[in-house]
């Protein structure tokens, strides 16, 4: 059995909240309407779903919302068992959308329109949706790249007006509200890609066991300081095209804050205005965006400084650096602030997590400053080891790096279309995640690298850890891996430029590093959650370079 379903047993535990949750997402926002209608919804800006319905919602508006787009849906074609593809801007309504078609019994599918037109094109042929729900900006982009997104798919909706070869909403309404359809706890709910920063993304299923009952269950519990209290203000400012965003909506809202915040712009100049009229207490973001926002933490105890409130952040998708954990830590006046840092993959949800202090911080003055130690897996939750890759079955003694293999109750049903690329990534109970790292004689985990971007002998993360901390002007520093030459540092500054015995300085007890690239912040390809793409930075600036790494387990 595993950990997650011992938990299950223990006192009702996680089975018993499960019960109470609305364990479905098609009924999820009729649920909320009924059981958290004091909650306000904040948005920073508009819906694209719903443009006219401002920026202030209630959850019973949100209801009426979701279940006329299920109508629409359904004249477009959406049935049970059918899959509906959603490409669009940044905006929380991905979830609304996707609780529109759940509850028609069909497939959501979260894709975002940061994907390259030819991996879009890709991703959608594996699902061949029967409706595709888009905007126009997304369908000329494609079309310039000689791609016509409505030749995948069985009717195409563009929800910002009309488009060739596309259906409007306003052009589908005026049918019956359908009714809800159920599905079985191991169905098929929901699919959304991994980052691809090697690639084409991996599309990965998920069911509701895995989805509802296993994470949003699991972060829906009275927690002590994780857990969201009504008296919170939760601001969210991530990919809303991600499984965490599905997951994070059942269970904040089932917390019941007294204000839901969310952000779909990162640009700090239209985040500060909502930020600052609702000053979160609770505040999840992209790494990325927080780095874009560290000048907003640098204001210090200034009144506009819109994280004076914050009493818990909450890091996730890729690695924090410290100055930046800092940088936030301080801005907040609260007495003792936290930084909550989570490590987890699309397939498994979160693995592990660590709690950050500016206490924490402090004590690694004078050392190589990183936040690779990612603590300890969820207890009765996560099982974690080290081993072999070629061997998986055989795992390396405590200390020594090998690759990290997670047992959860919430992996995922499988990679949609790749079904010989899922079964190279597990082995019996455990999931190959492809990251090399540490199990520490105590039981920590210390994450160092994705095999495919590692330097024996070294953490690259740690390595740009530790160039931001001494580099305060860095505002994103990546080591790529070169096989025939030094590891490549490719740095992002304030100025353009760098000064090249700061830089010296800088490195003094390094491994030796190539002299750095610099480039501007434009410039570095990302993943819609913010990570570098490292394998298309690579091209652009080691064009016939190779990695070290294999990439067999990405």
């Amino acid at each position: 059995m595993t950990g997650a379903g011992r938990a299950d047993r223990r006192g009702g535990g996680l089975a018993s909240l499960a019960r109470r949750l609305p364990l479905d997402l098609g009924p999820l926002f009729d649920t909320l309407a009924e059981q958290r209608p004091s909650v306000d919804v904040r948005l920073g800006r508009p819906l694209d779903l719903a443009p006219e319905g401002g920026t202030s919602w209630d959850t019973a508006g949100l209801a009426e919302l979701v279940r006329e787009t299920a109508a629409w849906l359904a004249a477009a074609g959406a049935r049970p068992g059918s899959s509906v593809a959603i490409v669009k801007r940044n905006h929380w309504d991905y979830v609304l959308l996707a609780c529109a078609a759940a509850r028609l019994g069909a497939v959501p599918a979260l894709l975002s329109d940061r994907l390259a037109p030819d991996g879009l094109v890709a991703l959608l042929n594996r699902l061949r949706p029967d409706v595709l729900v888009t905007q126009r900006d997304v369908l000329a982009g494609a079309r310039a790249a000689g791609h016509e997104l409505g030749g995948h798919a069985g009717r195409t909706v563009c929800l910002d007006g009309p488009a060739e070869g596309a259906l409007t909403p306003d052009e589908l309404r005026g049918g019956a509200e359908p009714p809800v359809h159920s599905r079985g706890d191991d169905e098929p709910l929901a699919v959304i890609h991994t980052s691809g920063t090697t690639g084409v993304p991996k599309l990965v299923v998920h069911s509701t066991r895995t989805l509802i009952r296993r994470l949003s269950a699991f972060e829906a519990r009275p927690w002590p300081v994780l857990s969201v209290r009504g008296d919170d203000t939760v601001a969210s400012a991530i990919s809303f095209a991600h499984g965490r965003a599905l997951t994070w909506t059942v269970s904040a809202l089932w917390r019941a804050p007294r204000t839901l915040a969310l952000l779909p712009d990162s640009d700090p100049s239209t985040a500060a205005a909502l930020l600052r009229s609702h000053p979160p207490t609770v505040l999840e973001a992209m790494p990325s965006t927080y780095v874009r926002w560290q000048h907003l933490a640098d204001e210090g105890g200034a009144a506009g400084n819109p994280f004076r409130d914050v009493r818990l952040f909450i890091s996730t998708f890729d690695a924090m650096h410290p100055p930046t954990v800092r940088a936030f830590l301080n801005a907040s006046q609260r007495r003792r602030p936290l930084w909550m840092q989570g490590w987890g993959q699309s397939e498994t949800g979160p693995l592990s997590f660590r709690f950050l202090t500016r206490k924490t911080l402090s004590a690694s003055a004078g050392r190589h400053p990183t936040t690779r130690d990612l603590g300890r897996p969820v207890p009765g939750w996560v099982r974690v080891k080290v081993a072999d890759p070629e061997q998986p079955g055989r795992a390396v003694r405590r200390g020594e790096t090998g690759m990290l293999y997670a047992r959860t109750g919430a992996l995922c049903l499988g990679y949609l279309g790749e079904p010989e690329r899922w079964a190279q990534k597990v082995h019996g109970q455990w999931f190959n995640t492809g990251d090399l790292g540490v199990h520490t004689r105590d039981g920590r985990v210390l994450v160092l690298d994705r095999e495919v971007d590692m330097v024996p002998g070294l953490s690259c993360v740690e390595i740009e850890d530790v160039l931001h901390e001494r580099l305060p002007d860095v505002e994103e520093a990546v080591l790529l891996s070169v096989a025939d030459g030094r590891p490549q540092p490719v740095l992002v500054t304030a100025a353009g430029d760098l000064d090249p015995q700061r830089w010296q300085d800088a490195v003094r007890d390094l491994p030796p590093l190539a002299d750095p690239l610099l480039v501007a912040w434009d410039a570095v390809p990302r993943t819609a959650t913010g990570k570098v793409r490292r394998h298309e930075l690579r091209e652009q600036v080691l064009a016939g370079s190779s990695p070290i790494g294999t990439g067999r387990w990405t």
